[in-house]
């Protein structure tokens, strides 16, 4: 499995209780697929540098996740489908050589 961190801007006319339900089930497509979530961090709400759908600011989310290679792509539509998310970043974590 490949370690990754997930980025999420989540709508900001949402309660924050329904912002932990969204990351839940998140965390558990990532469990349905076989991987699993080291760590979530609920950063709160942010402002934006720049209005995304007409959003000045957005709750921010981010998750360190192992999932299969060949899993990500079911992952990442399954994101693309959730209305809540209003932008992602996906990406990889590169191993450190001390």
């Amino acid at each position: 499995m490949k370690a990754y961190e997930l980025l999420l801007m989540i709508k900001p006319n949402i309660d924050s209780e329904d912002v932990q339900n969204v990351v839940n089930k998140i965390a558990d497509s990532v469990v349905n697929l076989g991987g699993k979530v080291i760590d979530t961090d609920l950063n709160g709400r942010k402002k934006l540098a720049y209005d995304i759908n007409n959003y000045r600011d957005a709750y921010q989310v981010i998750l360190k996740l192992e999932l299969e290679g060949s899993k990500v792509s079911e992952f990442n539509r399954q994101l693309r489908l959730n209305d809540n998310i209003v932008r992602m970043m996906f990406m990889e974590l590169s191993k450190v050589k001390a």
